[in-house]
């Protein structure tokens, strides 16, 4: 479930490769620590590298997004130019297998603690504010195929036969099973909501209960 205004980070695999070097995982921690920006000698010495092998290590961690870079430290020039700093990037790192989107889901049940209307109940106000979510992400992926937004949400769709679209994973677990009426009812009213505003009339969201998957298939044809 997604506004579209979420800040894209890191990708989590590409940077946990990046973390498999002992020296780049301490590197990053320095940084962090320091709370300031900090120089690539400051890094070296802190790590006890050289300065070559640090810049190597720190350019890594900004090309994976974990670090962000500028010239603007007051260490020693080098060509005229300010020395370049590192810091720590604003952007978030998580990583879960099977996908789990509790931000998301956070986002979704804060909105609906603010937006609810006069006269209207709890599930009525998460109903509402999850549709309207998924008519925003439709309208937005406008006729872009199914299966690939599907996918990008951590659902793990699959072809089961006979126009049935299985979704292997709930990113919202395991919320969802703490409190499946209103999440698998917020669930639905989202992918309701996408199918409508996509462009594909032909689909639909049906509630199915299962045990080891999401509480939603798409039927196509019917």
């Amino acid at each position: 479930m997604t506004s579209g205004s979420e800040t894209s980070g890191p990708d989590p695999i590409a940077a946990l490769a990046v973390l498999g070097d002992e020296s780049r995982r301490r590197l990053l921690e320095f940084v962090r620590r320091a709370r300031r920006p900090v120089t690539r000698e400051e890094a070296s010495a802190a790590v006890g590298i050289s300065r070559k092998l640090a810049a190597f290590h720190l350019d890594k961690l900004v090309a994976s997004g974990l670090l962000e870079a500028r010239h603007g430290g007051r260490g020693p020039r080098r060509v005229g130019r300010a020395p370049k700093v590192y810091e720590p990037s604003a952007r978030s790192l998580s990583v879960s297998l099977p996908p789990r989107r509790h931000d998301l889901l956070a986002s979704l049940l804060t909105e609906v603690l603010t937006a609810q209307k006069p006269g209207e109940d709890a599930r009525e106000a998460s109903l509402r504010v999850a549709r309207a979510r998924g008519e925003a992400l439709g309208a937005g992926a406008r006729d872009d195929d199914v299966t690939s937004t599907l996918e990008s949400l951590g659902f793990e769709p699959a072809d089961a036969g006979a126009g049935r679209t299985v979704l292997h994973n709930c990113p919202f677990h395991p919320v969802a099973a703490q409190a499946p009426e209103l999440i698998c009812g917020m669930n639905h009213a989202f992918l309701c909501g996408y199918l409508a505003a996509s462009g594909h009339p032909g689909t639909t969201a049906v509630l199915t209960a299962h045990d080891d998957a999401c509480c939603v298939e798409l039927h196509t044809g019917e």
